[in-house]
């Protein structure tokens, strides 16, 4: 059984071991692989491992050997997974390995947000408070979350996971989801309208589909209150990010926390960068070493049970 990862880099840089897969086959690791690439790196291929790099219906066609695609990550739009399913290949991902990273990550930008860290660190760094004529000094106003209202939008695992530290911090939680299970105790179900016209802090945790692209969009932003912030740990191509741009030039709302955006990486001149309001981390929720090393588990399990006949976590079906 061979074994090609094609982008190993972001899940394993050093600091965990891709010894589990080297005991079910042999196994070949790219760190990168560019895309005029990918057939010559997947060729001799049975089984696949791709975190970002696509697997398109041409790539497909052009892999004889392949058996079995294994996603290393929840999101699996980056394979076409009919046409893998059109040559009886199972596509599987990776669930549930990090809500709780995820859901600390959304929380880290409520926090930097509202006490605005990363600026006042900042100018600590640069001599300011050394500087300065009085004990201390703040160039935002300092928002107190106890009573605030979070509103998450996706209540899965990792909106949950969201809720329960925001409760911890004396929030009022809104939450929508499709689901007809009763909600959590301390939650209150409300509608996209209620969340958005109502909420202090509003954390994106679901999907992206057909339905939730730009999701985030100009007339959503609209409804928010001016005090507002967005928050996006989840997918980029939630949010239509020239609304966005728009939203927070002209401080139709305070501001926003993103962890993901639409393109990745992000073009050098994206407009969002000059926004002094707009705070950007690298797509780097999910990357905890805990979270990544519960991936690489499951990835190997995921794989072990389609050699065993008994495949888990297909999305292919």
């Amino acid at each position: 059984m061979k074994i090609t990862v094609l982008d190993g880099y972001a899940l394993n840089p050093g600091d965990l071991s891709w010894q589990a897969f080297e005991s079910l086959g042999e196994i070949q690791v790219h760190n990168r692989v560019e895309p005029d690439a990918i057939i010559e790196a997947a060729l001799e291929a049975d089984v696949l491992l791709t975190n970002k790099t696509p697997l398109s219906t041409a790539t497909l066609e052009a892999l004889p050997n392949l058996k079995y695609i294994g996603v290393l990550a929840t999101g699996h739009n980056v394979v076409d997974s009919i046409a893998a399913r059109a040559r009886g290949i199972p596509v599987t991902n990776v669930p549930s390995y990090g809500p709780e990273s995820v859901a600390q990550m959304a929380i880290a930008h409520v926090m930097n947000i509202s006490r605005q860290v990363a600026h006042h660190a900042s100018t600590v760094r640069n001599f300011r408070w050394a500087q300065n004529q009085d004990f201390c000094y703040w160039d935002f106003p300092q928002i107190e979350l106890n009573g605030k209202t979070l509103g998450i939008i996706g209540l899965g695992t990792i909106g949950l996971a969201t809720a329960k530290i925001a409760q911890a911090l004396g929030m009022k939680i809104l939450a929508n989801r499709k689901s007809d299970q009763p909600m959590p105790e301390g939650i209150e179900n409300a509608s996209l309208d209620q969340i958005f016209e109502q909420s202090d802090f509003i954390s994106l945790h679901c999907p992206l589909t057909e339905d939730t692209e730009k999701l985030v969009n100009q007339e959503r932003l609209k409804q928010m209150k001016s005090t507002a912030f967005l928050i996006n740990t989840s997918r980029g191509q939630l949010v239509d990010e020239g609304a966005l741009f728009q939203a927070l030039k002209d401080h139709r709302i305070a501001g926003a926390g993103l962890d993901v955006l639409t393109q990745e990486p992000p073009a050098s001149d994206n407009p969002l960068f000059t926004l002094e309001n707009c705070h950007i981390t690298p797509h780097i929720a999910w990357a905890t070493q805990g979270a990544r090393r519960r991936l690489m588990d499951t990835a190997v399990q995921n794989l072990t049970s389609w050699m065993q006949g008994t495949p888990t976590n297909v999305v292919n079906l």
